[in-house]
Formats: C-alpha cells, sequence, structure tokens
C-alpha cells in the first residue's frame, strides 16, 4: 500500500471463487493487491515455554453460519473457524489483535464500529470539525434564505382572493429556491462526505490529515462521487414513479396504496445493498459502476447486519440532532414568533430570530452528526473487506507491524 489512504486494488471476494490464502498468479508487490501468504486457523502464536496447552477437542466440520464471511467462514475469513481472528475469545495464548489506528485489525462489532467513528472525531477534530463545519455553516445560511423567502411567498401565494397567475408565480419561485437550496446542500454533504472518507481511511492506519490534504486526496473523485450520488437520486425517485404513478393516473386508491408498500422495502433494499459503494469509490479510486457493483458484493450475506448498524447509527444521530436543534426551534418560535398565536397562522416559522436560531441549533447538530455518520460507513467498508478479504493484513503492513499475521507473532 502506497502512502495514500486509498486502497486501489480490491483483493479477491469469495463470491468470485477465490478465497484468501488460496494459491495465485498474482505477485506480491508493495502495492495493495492481497498477498498469497495467508496465515493459517488459530496459529498465531505458540504457547509460553513450560506452559502446558489446554487440550483441543476434536476438529469438527465446518457448518454453514459459521466464521465470519458470508460463506459460513469457509472463505470468510483468513483465519477460520468462529472466533479466528488474532485476539478473539476462544483462541488460547493469542496476543490482542493490532491496534495502529482507531480499531483494531480484526473483524468489528457494533460497538468498535461506533467507537472509532468517535474516537476519529474526538482525536483528529482539527480536520474533521472544520470541514463538517464550513459545509454545515453554508448548508444553513442556504436554507435559511430559502426558507424566509420561499416560505413567505408560499403563505402569499395561499391567501384568500390571491390570483391565480401570480399565485402560480410565487409557488414556481418558492420551490425553485427549495429546490436550489437543496442542491447546495447535496453538493456540501457530497464534499464534506469525500473528505472525511480520506481521514477516516487514515485514521485506520494511525495517520494523522490535514484539510488541504484531504482535499488533494478527493478531488480527484469528486465529480464521480457526484455521479454516483445523483444516479442512486435518481434511481430512487424513478422506482417511486414507476411503484405509484400508474395508480395515481388512474385514481385507483387501493393501487397507490400497493405501490407505496412496495416502493419502501424496495428502496431501503437498494439503500443498504449500495451503501458502501462511496467509500469504495473512493479509496478504491474506481468508476461508478464498479464501485456499486463492489458494494453489492460486500454487502451480499450481510444485509441485515448492515442494515440494523445502520439504521441504529441514524437513529442514534437523529436523536442527537432533535437534542440540539428542537429547544433552540421552540425558543425562537416563542421569543421571536409571536407565541402560540406565530405558530398557529404559520407567521413564527419565518420569524428572522427563530430561523437564526434554529439555524445555529442545525449549524451544530450537523458538525456532530456529519462526521459520525459518514465514518460509520468508511468503517463498515472496511470491516467488510477484513472479513472478506483480509484488508487487516495489508492496512497492517501499511502501518509497519513487521510479521502481522504469522506464526510467532
Amino acid at each position: 500500500m502506497n502512502d495514500s489512504p486509498g486502497w486501489a486494488t480490491p483483493g479477491s471476494d469469495p463470491s468470485d471463487g477465490e478465497r484468501p490464502g488460496a494459491p495465485t498468479d498474482r505477485p506480491v508487490t508493495g502495492d495493495p493487491k492481497w498477498s498469497a501468504e495467508q496465515p493459517p486457523p488459530g496459529q498465531w502464536t505458540s504457547p509460553t515455554p513450560g506452559q502446558t496447552p489446554p487440550p483441543q477437542a476434536p476438529q469438527q466440520p465446518q457448518q454453514p453460519g459459521q466464521g465470519w464471511g458470508s460463506h459460513g467462514g469457509q472463505y470468510g475469513s483468513p483465519y477460520g473457524g468462529q472466533y479466528g481472528y488474532p485476539g478473539g475469545p476462544g483462541q488460547w495464548g493469542q496476543p490482542p489483535a493490532a491496534k495502529p489506528g482507531v480499531i483494531p485489525l480484526r473483524p468489528l462489532g457494533l460497538g468498535e464500529i461506533l467507537d472509532g467513528a468517535v474516537a476519529t472525531m474526538r482525536s483528529h477534530w482539527r480536520s474533521v470539525l472544520p470541514i463538517t463545519l464550513v459545509v454545515a455553516t453554508v448548508v444553513q445560511v442556504l436554507s435559511l434564505l430559502a426558507q424566509k423567502y420561499a416560505m413567505s411567498d408560499l403563505t402569499v401565494a395561499t391567501e384568500p382572493g390571491a390570483d391565480l397567475e401570480e399565485s402560480l408565480n410565487s409557488i414556481a419561485v418558492a420551490m425553485g429556491a427549495l429546490i436550489g437550496a437543496s442542491f447546495i446542500a447535496a453538493l456540501g454533504g457530497i464534499v464534506a462526505t469525500a473528505m472525511l472518507t480520506m481521514i477516516y481511511s487514515r485514521a485506520v492506519l494511525g495517520n494523522t490529515s490535514t484539510i488541504s490534504g484531504a482535499w488533494r486526496e478527493s478531488r480527484s473523485q469528486l465529480l464521480r462521487l457526484f455521479g454516483l450520488t445523483l444516479l442512486l437520486g435518481l434511481g430512487a425517485v424513478l422506482l417511486a414513479a414507476v411503484l405509484i404513478v400508474p395508480g395515481a393516473l388512474t385514481r385507483n386508491a387501493g393501487l397507490i396504496a400497493v405501490g407505496i408498500f412496495a416502493v419502501i422495502p424496495l428502496i431501503t433494499w437498494l439503500w443498504i445493498k449500495f451503501s458502501l459503494a462511496s467509500p469504495a469509490l473512493m479509496l478504491e479510486k474506481t468508476t461508478v459502476f464498479k464501485a456499486l457493483g463492489r458494494s453489492s458484493k460486500l454487502v451480499k450475506g450481510t444485509w441485515w447486519r448492515i442494515f440494523g448498524i445502520t439504521l441504529l447509527t441514524n437513529i442514534i444521530t437523529g436523536i442527537v440532532a432533535a437534542i440540539i436543534v428542537w429547544p433552540l426551534t421552540m425558543i425562537g418560535m416563542a421569543v421571536f414568533g409571536g407565541g402560540l398565536g406565530g405558530i398557529e397562522d404559520g407567521t413564527a416559522a419565518t420569524a428572522w430570530g427563530a430561523l437564526i436560531l434554529s439555524g445555529i441549533g442545525a449549524i451544530i447538530a450537523q458538525t456532530i452528526v456529519m462526521p459520525i455518520q459518514a465514518g460509520v460507513t468508511v468503517l463498515l467498508y472496511v470491516d467488510q473487506r477484513i472479513r472478506r478479504e483480509g484488508l487487516d493484513l495489508e492496512l497492517a503492513r501499511a502501518a509497519g507491524i513487521e510479521n502481522y499475521g504469522t506464526t510467532g507473532g
């Protein structure tokens, strides 16, 4: 692996018909291609001299569903067994897994993924927080202006006696402002995600990053990341249109309901299936469609696990954001928006004081929440590649750990 955090060449996936450690004609070089030399299962260290090893139970045939990978442990990890990673439970006399950075180099649990995301934000705050703070501030300023003037135009357009043509123009202007603000917010989110991905990838190795360094390493992939985001968004919209529009055109409420109930699980399934495409695109320096394919392979067989971790992360960050935003929003409406009367007639939501306080809360919340969400996604990607492709061996070599994963330590 070179000095950059981009793991450009992925290892063989078990679904491709190879398993880590199998003989291969691929040369072992310094670039991030997987080594043909993989550690044998359960042979990380020998017992201390004079110490009697515990009796070994007879080997049982591998049962489906065991092991770390999606193929019942047969190929999923180079370590084999149900707990075959270095330092895992049940491995007598073995040292803990190396931890050069924010995570141990072995398959990760839920707590370790969340802790790694928070630990990176805490230890690398000089790089992480300025990025998210700038993006959140720009997004919220534009959102505040859009809400102030777009919502005012919508209020005027819906007042009794308003001219139809003027109302349509006001609605069009308001919607255009909201769409424009959303587009700028999406661009800001893409830039932040790209730079945070590079910072987290270096944090895994224990390396620090600068803002300029993260920008330099991510900018070559920004257009592709934008294309990936746009493609996923358009795909979701088209899928919803195909399933819901026929019912709307025929004015069939039952058909509309069936379309809605069908589109929600389908979009959720695709969302998780392609959730690792962004880090794959950035770290492997690949194309949009190859990144989608990589995500699909990495998620295969572990969809529910990734869904659960992603959902829990969104719930936690949503609660954190609500705790920060809602009190400031309610105080702003009560103090600057005319109290309950302003809330009832809708004027409280567009009062400058209420909007500013709400925007400050949103900036603080996004500054905290954005790096956690990005970090969990990157660490899920790393975790899946450790489980399927033995990425921890390559990471250990990149971190300068000698003889990692070989007999005798």
